[in-house]
């Protein structure tokens, strides 16, 4: 699979047009396959839950945009933010095994995202309330 810049211009207006101003593209064969790998267009004003990944790091690679990643401690405040992409110079994030994040979109962005399969859905464990 290649993509070009003309696949992530595509990805980000089908993002911007989408009601929860974000759009996925898988990039794994199966939700069994050893890696998950994705590109997740993200528009400002979306939503990402508070959310862990009780088992598994995550790696965030920006490929365009700004974002700022919040991590949470177990009382739901706000123990560190990372600034990925636009003038910080930032560009790759390793999120630790059971860190409670979430992503505040600054500019429309896109990330490539990968975490350890196979896949799992969140549960309501997983996300801060």
């Amino acid at each position: 699979m290649i993509l070009d810049s003309n696949s992530l211009d595509k990805l980000q207006t089908e993002a911007s047009k989408d009601t929860r101003k974000r759009k996925t593209l898988l990039l794994h064969h199966s939700p069994k396959a050893p890696s998950q790998r994705m590109l997740n267009a993200l528009e400002p004003g979306t939503v990402v839950p508070i959310h862990r990944h009780a088992t598994k790091e995550e790696t965030y690679t920006i490929l365009r945009g700004t974002v700022k990643v919040l991590f949470f401690n177990d009382e739901k405040e706000v123990s560190d933010t990372i600034i990925l992409g636009g003038s910080s110079g930032n560009v790759l994030l390793v999120i630790p095994q059971g860190q409670w994040h979430t992503v505040e979109v600054i500019e429309p962005a896109i990330i490539f995202e990968v975490c350890d399969g196979p896949y799992q859905p969140l549960t309501d464990n997983d996300i801060l309330k």
